[in-house]
């Protein structure tokens, strides 16, 4: 009996990207917020692969998603002209909800199937679902590997990348390297290579998806491909496949971004975020700004009235410095800012191989407190904050004057590195 044939379900295609591997994942169109930063939609990407001897499934897909799932299945079985669908192998790389909110609903139509996972993915997928707290699941570690007959899976434990049971899992024969959430995106696009679009549109989106994901493992992931080098996997890879957004055909260009973002390598670049109350920190905002500009220095300026720390955390990432500003109040930094404070504390930039300079400005009323808190946080969050300015109420000429001087010194600084 085919099991996907009973009631009512939708149709959809797999695609095949290998000999005997099918992408068989769910596009959720409408989705326009993942880990509280905004996205155009995203996929769940999962994947079948046919060995002679078993079938495995790697991943799964968020609530909601299953019937685009197992319509895919459906179809891949079919293509590989075969008519019971029996999934053999359940692998789960990682067990956050947005992989496994569907994974018990597939594994109970497969009584006798074997899961893989290592222990730590294990423990956490029996905390958040009950029902797996009696099913065995077997673990694995880096080095182990899986026959599934003519087709070989060995397995990378991938910690920080990005939780701590985060893991690779390598088909060894054709070089694909289902990757999970590392060198990914959030897109969702209607055809499922990067290649059949334009690649600066991808890596600008795997460049938000580090930033907002991957940076705090940055220290993890140099250690990690120095590691796929001598095991001599990284060497073997002709294809990424990871389970959100567009699959890799052309590894290199986001082997390359990846190497650079976790060593910190940057660009000549300001990052200059700021709020304001009655207009006087913008004023100095923009002062600065033009002093930046000034040394023939990317300034990318953001308004936090309006604009979002998912995406200045964007350009962080691959700036050599950024300034903050913000207005005092109550003899604090005035709250909107607080948002991008703790996005940038949480990521934790100071993982990375490198410090990026900081300056701080604030326009008081009556008393400060603004450009000492901001200072803290900053540092704290691993910036070196090499200077700070102050002024009270509206600045006048001299005070913009300071200021454009202000951005001038921060930008000579960085390019002096």
């Amino acid at each position: 009996m085919n099991i996907f044939n009973a009631g009512v379900i939708m149709k959809a295609e797999s695609l095949k990207i290998a000999e005997g591997v099918y992408w068989v994942g769910a596009l959720h169109w409408d989705t326009r917020s993942f880990h509280g930063f905004s996205i155009p939609g995203t996929t769940y990407n999962c994947y079948l692969v046919f060995g002679d001897e078993k079938v495995a499934l790697i991943d799964n897909v968020y609530e909601g998603m299953s019937s685009q799932l197992n319509a895919r299945i459906k179809d891949a079985f079919e293509k590989e002209g075969r008519d019971e669908v029996k999934i053999d192998v359940f692998i789960q790389n990682h067990s956050e909800m947005d992989h496994t909110l569907c994974l018990w609903e597939t594994v109970e139509k497969f009584p006798e199937a074997e899961i893989y996972t290592n222990a730590k993915c294990s423990s956490f997928i029996k905390a958040q679902y009950h029902e797996f707290k009696n099913r065995e699941l077997k673990t694995v570690k880096t080095g182990d590997t899986l026959d599934l007959g003519g087709k070989t899976l060995a397995f990378v434990q991938a910690p920080m990348l990005h939780w701590p049971d985060s893991m690779f899992t390598m088909y060894m024969e054709e070089g694909i390297l289902f990757s999970n959430d590392a060198f990914g995106q959030h897109l969702c696009l209607s055809k499922r290579y990067v290649e059949d679009y334009d690649l600066s549109l991808v890596l600008n989106a795997a460049q938000k998806y580090y930033a907002n994901l991957v940076v705090l493992g940055s220290v993890s992931l140099i250690r990690k491909f120095d590691e796929l080098e001598d095991l001599g996997i990284i060497q073997k890879i002709k294809m990424i496949a990871p389970c959100h957004g567009q699959i890799w055909k052309n590894p290199e260009p986001i082997i390359k971004a990846y190497k650079e973002w976790a060593s910190g390598v940057c660009k000549d670049k300001i990052t200059l975020i700021y709020d304001t109350m009655h207009h006087s920190t913008q004023k100095m905002a923009h002062a600065i700004a033009e002093g930046i500009i000034s040394e023939d220095v990317e300034c990318v300026m953001y308004f936090m009235e309006e604009d979002g720390a998912d995406d200045v955390v964007n350009d962080v990432l691959d700036s050599k410095g950024i300034a903050v500003g913000a207005p005092t109040m109550m003899n604090k930094p005035f709250p909107r800012i607080g948002t991008t404070m703790y996005w940038l504390d949480c990521l934790n930039f100071k993982t990375t191989t490198s410090f990026k300079k900081a300056l701080v400005f604030s326009s008081k009323g009556w008393a400060g407190g603004a450009v000492k808190k901001l200072q803290s946080e900053l540092e704290n969050a691993g910036f070196d904050v090499i200077d700070s300015y102050e002024t009270t109420f509206v600045p006048d000429e001299d005070v913009l004057e300071e200021c454009f001087k202000r951005g001038k010194a921060l930008a000579k600084s960085i390019k002096e590195e």
